[in-house]
């Protein structure tokens, strides 16, 4: 499954954003404005944006929040296979590739679990 991440560009730009950066996935469901928001951390940077949840910016190919909100678990992960300007594709991991990550000490993978 693939998602668009909408950052947050007047606080970052698109600094955060970097090919096969680590993206944790949080679930948000007291946000005032979509019940349905996925919110997205990375190392050294912390929340960056959101998983778009709206036709007007979920890149074509992609999955909305709201399509992914039940598919996941409170806390998931993704990894950035493209970006552009301030917005980033990432691709949800599966279990194995979840797994793999978890062998490769130098992933911040092992950064980001550590708030959980």
């Amino acid at each position: 499954m693939y998602i668009t991440i909408q950052s947050f560009d007047k606080l970052h730009g698109s600094k955060p954003l970097k090919l096969d950066g680590i993206v944790k996935l949080v679930k948000e469901p007291s946000n005032k404005y979509d019940t349905e928001a996925i919110a997205c951390e990375m190392r050294h940077f912390g929340k960056i944006g959101y998983v778009s949840n709206s036709v007007n910016t979920v890149i074509k190919g992609c999955m909305s929040a709201g399509r992914v909100y039940d598919k996941i678990d409170e806390d998931y992960f993704a990894k950035i296979k493209f970006i552009a300007g301030s917005n980033a594709i990432a691709k949800i991991l599966t279990l194995d590739e979840y797994e793999e990550e978890l062998k490769n000490p130098e992933s911040d993978i092992h950064y980001l679990l550590e708030g959980d």
